[in-house]
């Protein structure tokens, strides 16, 4: 999310003096009213790193949304679009009940893709099924497939940091917090004014703007804002757990305070 400009607080981008310090890459590629593909995200990542890399320097992959991760180390592929086929499944999402029936459907043709969406998810629901009838394989088959965890396609150590439930709720929280004292609510009145026919549905998914634009337009309350943003964010942590316990790839560094202390910790595992 930190690719689309404009969307700053939320996402907790860099500022221009971490940037200075340390050169950042793929932040502020576009604006929030365009798509931005996961294969799209593969290409320009890898390309990061390859220019890192030849410049003698280490990359850092530094993220939490597992597709992606996977889709710059791992080979996963991904199948073309049909700008007809999608359209024609997305409206089908805007009857009652419609994306409930699509999850049904994608449950039916693909329990595997299913079991990684969530029922909410509009944009993946449409996709995987969009994929399936393009292709007439299992959205779930992609690739080398998402329950594959072999060799990286260039060297790569891959390391989690597991923080106690209920310290990483008091964290939630104290980042929620800070996001609007920040002026969450002012950036969305800001990409409002600036976006009038709306975010990309890429771009709309990201957690906290979603009440942000809510408290702007006098539709919710700041503290029901608040209260909603943390819970989604803890239910996305969660998904992130059960997503990355499943690589045994993963070297796992716990603490109950402060991530940033595991800093040496990651450095001594990481030097030859």
């Amino acid at each position: 999310m930190q690719l689309y400009r404009g969307l700053d607080v939320g996402t907790a981008k860099p500022t221009v003096d971490e940037r200075a310090r340390v050169p950042h890459h793929l932040i502020d590629v576009v604006d929030p009213t365009s798509e931005w593909s996961v294969a799209q995200f593969q290409v320009e990542a890898r390309a990061a790193v390859r220019d890192i890399e030849a410049r003698g320097k280490r990359a850092l992959l530094v993220g939490g949304t597992g597709l992606y991760v996977r889709a710059v180390v791992d080979d996963l592929q991904f199948p073309g679009h049909d700008a007809a086929i999608r359209y024609r499944i997305d409206a089908r999402a805007d009857e009652p009940d419609g994306v409930a029936t699509l999850y049904a459907e994608l449950e039916d043709r693909d329990p595997a893709a299913a079991a990684r969406i969530e029922p909410g998810n509009r944009r993946r629901i449409v996709r995987a099924l969009e994929v399936i009838e393009l292709t007439g394989r299992a959205f779930s088959s992609t690739g080398v497939g998402l329950e594959h965890h072999g060799d990286t396609v260039f060297p790569v150590e891959v390391f989690g940091v597991w923080v106690p439930a209920e310290v990483l709720a008091v964290r939630i929280a104290a980042r929620v917090d800070e996001m609007y004292a920040a002026g969450l609510v002012d950036e969305a009145k800001g990409l409002a004014h600036r976006y009038p026919k709306g975010l990309s549905r890429t771009a709309a998914q990201a957690i906290g703007y979603r009440e942000a634009f809510a408290v702007a337009d006098g539709a919710l309350d700041e503290d029901a804002a608040r209260t909603a943003t943390a819970l989604r964010t803890r239910q996305f942590g969660r998904r992130q757990l059960r997503w990355f316990r499943r690589d045994p790839r993963i070297t796992w560094l716990g603490t109950a305070r402060n991530p940033a202390d595991l800093g040496p910790a990651l450095l001594e595992c990481c030097t030859p």
